[in-house]
């Protein structure tokens, strides 16, 4: 299964829903199309991660070079997560750089106000 993204405008920012796989093969065109839109347009991102199956070494170091491109650009990003995204992420002491949220509602109170 391949790695499926939609996407939609909430208030002050650009909400993500994926779902599939966050790994080495669709890692690149993911980072490369998630980059372009924070430089084309709202600087805070939610990345909806609940329903991805799997996310390897490459998808998180995707997450990180996102979450650096969102502040470089004085934004931010939030990372809704699930139990095996979470895992992954804590293995590698991730989890407040990527700042995990535990649903969408969460993830959207700690967008700044424009």
């Amino acid at each position: 299964m391949s790695l499926r993204c939609s996407r939609e405008i909430r208030d002050n920012c650009q909400l993500f829903r994926l779902t599939g796989l966050l790994d080495a093969f669709s890692e690149p065109t993911f980072r490369k199309i998630l980059s372009g839109k924070i430089d084309e347009g709202l600087k805070h991102i939610i990345l909806d991660l609940s329903q991805i199956d799997f996310v390897d070494s490459s998808g998180l170091g995707a997450l990180v070079q996102l979450a650096k491109h969102a502040q470089n650009a004085e934004g931010t990003m939030q990372i809704v997560t699930n139990a095996r995204v979470t895992q992954t992420v804590k293995l590698v002491r991730l989890e407040k750089f990527l700042s995990l949220q535990p649903n969408v509602e969460a993830a959207l109170k700690n967008i700044p106000e424009s």
